[in-house]
């Protein structure tokens, strides 16, 4: 998703905020360790320094995102644990993740949730509904099988390009999308996002 925003030229900031818990991940199953140049670090070799990509500490809920009078087109929490979905679906905005998500709702602004857990239980499901009740979009990781992938890193660029038009911002890859966040103008797009274009990411 960072290389997909990176490279789309119609995307002007995005705010990056991992997760405590992603930092383990990262360490333990990419071998990315620490936080610093955590971007450059997933975005890896071959690309360009990522000069519009900001991250932020989970801690850190004086970031700019945490307020509603930031420009901000949409958020994409991916994945999103049954915890930070709880968080959010309850408005405990306790860190800067369930902070920016409370703030995309308020301000009628998109909230994919890309959760990911199996089986469900009641819990996970009430707290789906009260999400998507609230006005987020619930959007599984559910790899395809369809299109034939021939390795995990395959399944999760077609995943990304499945959730590129639920953002409202058309995939390069795909046409038949609706677009969220765009650089130029687009009769489809509020003249908000037109003018400030930026989009906030939490794995």
């Amino acid at each position: 998703m960072l290389r997909a925003l990176d490279a789309d030229a119609r995307v002007a900031k995005v705010d990056f905020v991992p997760s405590e818990a992603s930092l383990r991940v990262f360490a333990e199953e990419m071998q990315l360790s620490g936080r610093n140049a955590l971007a450059e670090k997933l975005l890896g070799p071959g690309h360009s320094s990522p000069s519009k990509i900001v991250q932020h500490a989970e801690a850190d809920i004086g970031a700019s995102i945490a307020s509603g009078s930031t420009p901000c087109d949409g958020m994409i929490v991916l994945p999103c644990t049954m915890g930070t979905l709880a968080g959010i679906s309850n408005g405990m905005a306790s860190n800067l993740i369930e902070r920016a998500a409370d703030v995309c709702l308020k301000e009628r602004r998109r909230l994919i949730l890309c959760v990911r857990e199996t089986p469900f239980n009641r819990i996970h499901l009430r707290n789906m509904q009260l999400a998507s009740d609230a006005g987020a979009t619930i959007f599984p990781v559910m790899p395809t099988l369809y299109n034939l992938p021939r390795d995990t890193t395959q399944m999760a660029r077609q995943f990304v390009t499945a959730c590129w038009p639920t953002s409202a911002c058309p995939s390069p890859a795909r046409t038949n999308g609706s677009p969220i966040r765009s650089a130029r103008p687009s009769a489809r797009l509020p003249k908000a996002s037109v003018r400030r274009p930026a989009w906030a990411v939490a794995p």
